[in-house]
């Protein structure tokens, strides 16, 4: 599936880095880690390009906020095709 990770720039989003996610749905080592800095962050999934033009959710957004930039963010999305669900992970 298609994602963009954006970053708040004070005045918009700005695209910080893109991808696919792999054959278990994960985005592994796409931002190197020093490119990270705190701030207001956001993952857009585009999930028509998974669940086909007529899904319910074409597209998902997830904002949220790194204050520790050194510590490992994982945030992963549970699709199904009326709901989804997320949630920091370890």
């Amino acid at each position: 599936m298609p994602v963009r990770l954006e970053r708040w720039a004070g005045d918009g989003w700005r695209t910080f880095a893109a991808g696919h996610t792999d054959i278990d749905g994960r985005l592994r080592d796409w931002v190197p880690a020093e490119m990270w800095g705190p701030g207001g962050y956001r993952l857009v999934f585009d999930t028509a390009a998974h669940s086909g033009p007529d899904a319910f959710f074409p597209e998902v957004v997830v904002a949220f906020r790194v204050t520790d930039p050194t510590r490992h963010y994982h945030v992963p999305l549970l699709l199904s095709p009326y709901g989804y669900t997320t949630y920091r992970g370890s």
